[in-house]
């Protein structure tokens, strides 16, 4: 999908967790359709460095672990630029163990900073939007996780799904001024988390990808450039009608209503 250069001009959008693979994506994307994009990370890298090198975007850094780093995010871009438009709460943790075996500390570590800090980033950006008084465009991504559930990922699925009701709550909360709430639920997704997958099944990356596949229907997993493509997507200046849906971007895999 191709979208006009100047789609989002004169836009500033804030991406988190912006050099992680759907991460990349979405700064890339959304550079290509015009928008001033300030690319989130926890902490200064190279890979960040690349990423500003690559893109022209401004690299900024929090660690969104807690409520005050998240909304300091948000006026550190406001500092900058002088506006919010476009916040993409792309940003999150996981860890994976049985309930009976989870660390507590560890499960609520995956809550704070998927939900709580998603919940605190979007505050923030709502009470900026509602300053500059020209709506404004959110998109969370979740996962398709969050709707279906999965063996020993507990915290990280009950994050996502806590998102995706605090989306749905969200549309309809904040569409009368103009700020648009949606999500993306991503299916399996080619990123480097699958080189992860793949050793603790003990197969190469290319048989990680397959045995995925077999359950999609459209035969693949996804590209994290098709995850961007739909926060664009979302982002449209004329979308107008689209507020608290979730977008299940996951090649049919997953089919139900949520």
């Amino acid at each position: 999908m191709t979208f006009s250069h100047d789609l989002l001009s004169g836009q500033v959008a804030l991406v988190t967790g912006a050099t992680g693979g759907i991460g990349l994506a979405h700064t890339a994307a959304f550079r290509d359709a015009g928008a001033e994009v300030f690319a989130h990370a926890r902490k200064v890298s190279p890979a960040l460095s690349q990423l500003e090198a690559e893109t022209g975007c401004h690299g900024v850094t929090r660690d969104l672990a807690t409520p005050d780093e998240c909304r300091a995010l948000v006026r550190d871009v406001v500092r900058a630029a002088g506006r919010l438009n476009i916040l993409v709460a792309n940003h999150a943790t996981m860890s994976m163990a049985p309930l009976a075996e989870a660390d507590p500390a560890e499960w609520w570590r995956v809550i704070d900073t998927n939900l709580l800090g998603t919940y605190a980033l979007i505050q923030e950006a709502v009470r900026v939007m509602r300053e500059q008084g020209s709506g404004g465009r959110i998109v969370v991504i979740v996962s398709e996780w969050g709707v279906i559930g999965w063996p020993d990922a507990t915290a990280y699925a009950a994050s996502k799904a806590g998102l995706i009701s605090l989306v749905k709550c969200l549309g309809r909360e904040l569409a009368p001024e103009g700020i648009l709430v949606n999500a993306i639920a991503p299916g399996v997704i080619d990123t480097p988390q699958l080189n992860v997958d793949a050793e603790a099944a003990g197969v190469t990356l290319p048989e990680m990808h397959a045995i995925y596949a077999q359950d999609i229907p459209i035969g693949r997993i996804g590209d994290p450039e098709e995850i961007a493509e739909a926060a664009v997507f979302l982002a449209h200046p004329q979308l107008n009608a689209m507020a608290g849906q979730i977008l299940q971007v996951n090649g049919g895999s997953t089919r139900g209503r949520v």
